[in-house]
């Protein structure tokens, strides 16, 4: 006859056995299948040379130009990585939680450019080149994969 403290010891033995494929420690969820790691080293990547891309850029705008349009610049890039990983949030779960994309991401944008036309400080073109590093950064990206498809 089953004890209900029996029962819960049987229940969490059976949590803690992998079942068949599993290949991870118990308790953890299982390995994501190879095309996640793939996406998810795409991630990395793609954000490494965002972000890359944007010290070299806030740098020769600051040389070139002055602080304020640098800091500028990199307060539109830094717009530019947060939209970068809400949209590959997105994606992501595209397929096992949503059927298709959101646009609440493109308010981002918009509100910044919203703040920097009311604000003196702030200059809306610095800004919004500075969104836009995020998409240099895919287009380099891709080149690079599609010239070197081994380097990476």
């Amino acid at each position: 006859m089953n004890t209900p403290d029996s029962s819960l010891e049987t229940a969490s033995v059976e949590a803690t056995i992998p079942t068949e494929g599993e290949t991870t420690a118990p308790g953890l969820p299982p390995d994501p299948d190879p095309s996640m790691q793939e996406y998810y080293q795409l991630q990395r990547d793609l954000f490494k040379v965002t972000l890359l891309m944007a010290a070299v850029i806030f740098g020769s705008v600051w040389i070139f130009y002055s602080l304020n349009i640098a800091l500028n610049y990199l307060i539109g890039a830094c717009t530019g990585v947060v939209y970068l990983r809400m949209l590959a949030r997105n994606v992501e779960q595209l397929g096992r939680e949503k059927d298709r994309l959101g646009n609440t991401r493109l308010v981002l944008l918009v509100g910044l450019i919203l703040i920097a036309s009311r604000w003196n400080q702030l200059q809306i073109l610095p800004i919004f080149l500075g969104f836009l590093t995020y998409k240099a950064a895919l287009i380099f990206y891709t080149l690079r994969t599609a010239i070197l498809p081994n380097s990476g």
